[in-house]
């Protein structure tokens, strides 16, 4: 259920729907808009019937929402979000790209690679600390260490960090760090993690679960709203098919599709969706062909050396030369 206010609705009378939601045992969600506030019910377990706020001063109309999710659903916010992750926009017409390292491994490698990507015209830096493997004896980051390191970076080049909180007691350490927690494929459906990121004071990037539909995706960024975030950008990376050709099996077509549907802006990983840095480029072209609003791109300073997935990073060079071609693609098609 969305109670949508009149323009002319005061704060007193918001405050009284408000409260009248909490008093029915359900959960109320002011949601500014461009000219009026809409109040969103929440955690009711059933329909709710409309008529409750009929006559309500500054009400204006009752809606029921059909979607399941509904904080991320455009019947709640009809325009597209924008934010920014300390100082760098996100969403609307910007497009945002974040690159840098899959693993922090050491200052030197992090800071070469973050001033590489800035120069080449990277708006974020991406790199992880905590780093959730296929195998537990592969390299499992550096912990607390590598956000130090990132938070070194940051001081030296100006870049807001993205990376990964793997559960929810790392997510404390990752917030105090990092600008931006990002939520990885393996954890798009750890609930008390979405809970805590919810309850953050920073931006989440939400990568697609491996095998999520795109309903369970929006049900994870619902989980992360409910709790009162709003920065929440959704990320499609690939998704496990019977094609065996590449890592894995990017999904286009969902990007234009969840617009439709949700007002977050949806950004797009070519890494890992190919698995192979040959690929990087042409995913990303149709990646903003089909209207993502940003990129997470792999990066190495040495990717032969990379501790982890060095396969699929670009060189510097390589990055540096996919930016050049990028904004004149976006400026084609924004004609």
């Amino acid at each position: 259920m969305l109670v949508v206010m009149d323009k002319s609705a005061t704060p007193e009378q918001i405050q009284a729907v408000v409260e009248k939601i909490e008093r029915l045992g359900m959960k109320a969600e002011p949601i500014p808009g461009g000219q009026r506030t809409s109040v969103c019910v929440l955690q009711n377990t059933g329909a709710v019937d409309p008529t409750i706020f009929a006559g309500m001063p500054g009400v204006m109309e009752s809606i029921r929402v059909s979607k399941p999710f509904k904080l991320v659903s455009r019947e709640t916010h009809r325009d597209d979000s924008e934010f920014d992750v300390s100082g760098v926009p996100v969403g609307g017409k910007n497009l945002t790209v974040i690159a840098g390292p899959c693993s922090v491994e050491s200052y030197e490698q992090t800071l070469e690679t973050a001033k590489a990507v800035k120069a080449a015209g990277a708006h974020m830096l991406r790199g992880g600390a905590f780093k959730p493997r296929t195998s537990p004896y592969s390299f499992q980051g550096l912990g607390e260490e590598g956000l130090k390191i990132l938070a070194r970076v940051r001081e030296e080049t100006g870049m807001p960090i993205v990376t990964e909180a793997i559960d929810h007691e790392v997510c404390d350490v990752v917030e105090e760090y990092a600008d931006m927690i990002q939520i990885g494929t393996r954890n798009m459906q750890n609930y008390t993690l979405l809970r805590r990121a919810g309850r953050a004071k920073i931006p989440v990037l939400l990568k697609r679960g491996m095998s999520a539909t795109y309903e369970e995706w929006l049900m994870a960024a619902e989980y992360i709203m409910s709790e009162g975030n709003r920065r929440v950008i959704l990320c499609e990376r690939g998704v496990r098919t019977f094609a065996d050709h590449l890592r894995n099996t990017l999904d286009l077509s969902v990007v234009p599709f969840v617009q439709r549907i949700t007002h977050l802006p949806v950004f797009v990983d070519p890494s890992h969706g190919a698995g192979n840095r040959d690929m990087v480029d042409a995913l990303s072209f149709g990646a903003v062909a089909v209207g993502a609003r940003g990129l997470i791109i792999e990066v190495h300073n040495n990717p032969p050396s990379a501790m982890s997935d060095g396969a699929q990073s670009l060189w510097p060079e390589q990055f540096a030369k996919l930016m050049k071609k990028l904004p004149r693609l976006a400026e084609v098609l924004a004609e």
